[in-house]
Protein backbone atom coordinates (compact mmCIF):
# COMPACT_ATOMS: atom_id res chain seq x y z
CA UNK A 1 0.00 0.00 0.00
CA UNK A 2 1.49 3.29 -1.03
CA UNK A 3 1.28 6.31 1.21
CA UNK A 4 -1.36 8.55 0.36
CA UNK A 5 -0.51 11.83 -1.35
CA UNK A 6 -1.32 15.28 0.12
CA UNK A 7 -3.47 16.55 -2.74
CA UNK A 8 -5.96 13.95 -1.57
CA UNK A 9 -6.21 15.40 1.63
CA UNK A 10 -6.29 18.82 0.35
CA UNK A 11 -9.45 18.19 -1.94
CA UNK A 12 -11.55 17.40 1.24
CA UNK A 13 -13.81 20.20 2.69
CA UNK A 14 -12.76 21.92 6.31
CA UNK A 15 -15.57 19.51 7.80
CA UNK A 16 -13.98 16.28 5.96
CA UNK A 17 -10.60 17.30 7.17
CA UNK A 18 -11.36 17.52 10.33
CA UNK A 19 -13.11 14.31 10.51
CA UNK A 20 -10.23 12.74 8.89
CA UNK A 21 -8.02 13.96 11.89
CA UNK A 22 -9.87 12.27 14.40
CA UNK A 23 -10.33 9.04 12.37
CA UNK A 24 -6.42 8.70 11.94
CA UNK A 25 -5.77 9.74 15.64
CA UNK A 26 -8.07 7.07 16.93
CA UNK A 27 -6.49 4.57 14.30
CA UNK A 28 -3.03 5.21 15.99
CA UNK A 29 -4.63 5.22 19.48
CA UNK A 30 -5.81 1.43 18.52
CA UNK A 31 -2.37 0.39 16.76
CA UNK A 32 -0.59 1.58 19.69
CA UNK A 33 -2.99 -0.88 21.76
CA UNK A 34 -2.46 -3.88 19.81
CA UNK A 35 1.54 -2.99 19.83
CA UNK A 36 1.22 -3.31 23.42
CA UNK A 37 -1.18 -6.42 23.71
CA UNK A 38 0.89 -8.20 20.97
CA UNK A 39 -2.09 -8.22 18.44
CA UNK A 40 -0.06 -5.69 15.84
CA UNK A 41 0.43 -7.57 12.48
CA UNK A 42 1.57 -4.89 10.44
CA UNK A 43 3.83 -2.61 11.81
CA UNK A 44 4.34 -0.53 8.54
CA UNK A 45 0.72 0.88 9.69
CA UNK A 46 2.15 3.21 12.01
CA UNK A 47 4.32 4.80 9.07
CA UNK A 48 1.21 5.33 6.60
CA UNK A 49 -1.12 6.61 9.63
CA UNK A 50 1.91 9.01 11.00
CA UNK A 51 2.32 10.10 7.45
CA UNK A 52 -1.60 10.46 7.10
CA UNK A 53 -2.13 12.71 10.25
CA UNK A 54 0.83 14.87 9.23
CA UNK A 55 -0.65 16.06 5.91
CA UNK A 56 -4.09 16.58 7.04
CA UNK A 57 -2.56 18.50 10.00
CA UNK A 58 -0.26 20.67 7.40
CA UNK A 59 -3.29 21.52 5.31
CA UNK A 60 -5.08 22.52 8.08
CA UNK A 61 -2.91 24.72 9.30
CA UNK A 62 -2.40 25.86 5.49
CA UNK A 63 -6.02 26.56 5.44
CA UNK A 64 -5.67 28.31 9.04
CA UNK A 65 -2.79 30.96 8.10
CA UNK A 66 -4.67 31.34 4.58
CA UNK A 67 -7.65 32.34 6.59
CA UNK A 68 -6.07 34.66 8.77
CA UNK A 69 -4.00 36.42 6.67
CA UNK A 70 -7.74 37.48 4.26
CA UNK A 71 -9.00 38.35 7.56
CA UNK A 72 -5.92 41.21 8.38
CA UNK A 73 -5.78 41.69 4.84
CA UNK A 74 -9.56 43.08 4.98
CA UNK A 75 -9.34 45.18 8.16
Amino acid sequence: MPLPKISEARELNDERLGEEIVAVKRQLFQLRLQKATRQLEKPHQFKHARHRLSQLLTVEGERKRAASLSDQEQK
